[in-house]
């Protein structure tokens, strides 16, 4: 049996940015574009309207921008996950959409690649950085930071060391963009075990969603390479 192709929703105030990220995404045909925007208001009413799996908003928009339109969706319950566009300068935003309730962050000069697999990743559950957007907003943090780049950096490295082994592993396959039934196939484990790490590594970072945590993964350093070896560790 086939599977429902992914229903989205993009928003952006420039007709040929959306037409460049329609042609991108129709080329995947798995994905169904539902509607389209011009603003974030446009965008929450069309959302609440069509109910997709997955609103690609630009972070920049007049009037209601795309920080504003993704809290909104997240206050009305709405299961519709928000894959976030951005341009190189706009770090501040990021931040604000990270506490905002996006899931997912790319550049928009990114490869037409990167789309499609955010898009699939937030639709799956999962949190997803583009690594420019990983690597901005942690030079971001560690510019503005108290304390400097090496504080912030032992600061996430502590905040990470309490966690356990095994979250830890989670922890980083969650920086890595994987939706829960990933991170289970990949350790073994079955995804119950998985939603469970994953309400304790928020709660013990501190942070409010998945996103949030992916960025302090990325500066605490946990990469795939130096981390989850996989195999039942609960």
């Amino acid at each position: 049996m086939t599977p429902a192709p992914i229903r989205v929703l993009l928003a952006d105030d420039e007709p040929m940015i959306r037409a460049g990220l329609r042609a991108v995404l129709t080329t995947d045909p798995g994905i169904e574009i539902v509607a389209e925007a011009g603003d974030g208001r446009e965008a929450v009413e069309l959302v609440r309207r069509h109910r997709p799996d997955v609103a690609v908003l630009d972070i920049r928009m007049p009037g209601t921008d795309g920080i504003a339109a993704a809290a909104e969706i997240r206050r009305s319950g709405l299961a519709t996950g928000v894959l976030m566009l951005t341009t190189f300068g706009e770090d501040d935003y990021i931040l604000r959409a990270l506490s905002g309730g996006a899931n997912g962050f790319l550049i928009k000069s990114g490869e037409p690649e990167e789309l499609l697999a955010g898009v699939h990743a937030v639709a799956a559950g999962a949190a997803y950085l583009s690594p420019k957007v990983a690597a901005r907003v942690v030079a971001h943090l560690a510019a503005t930071g108290a304390g400097g780049p090496a504080d912030r950096r032992a600061g996430a490295r502590e905040q990470v060391a309490a966690l356990t082994a095994r979250e830890r592993d989670v922890l980083t396959l969650i920086a890595a963009g994987l939706s829960n039934g990933r991170i289970a196939r990949r350790l073994g484990v079955v995804e119950g075990t998985v939603k469970a790490h994953v309400s304790s590594i928020l709660a013990r970072l501190g942070v409010a969603n998945r996103a949030a945590a992916a960025v302090l993964a990325h500066e605490a350093g946990l990469t795939l390479g130096a981390n989850c070896a996989g195999g039942p560790r609960d």
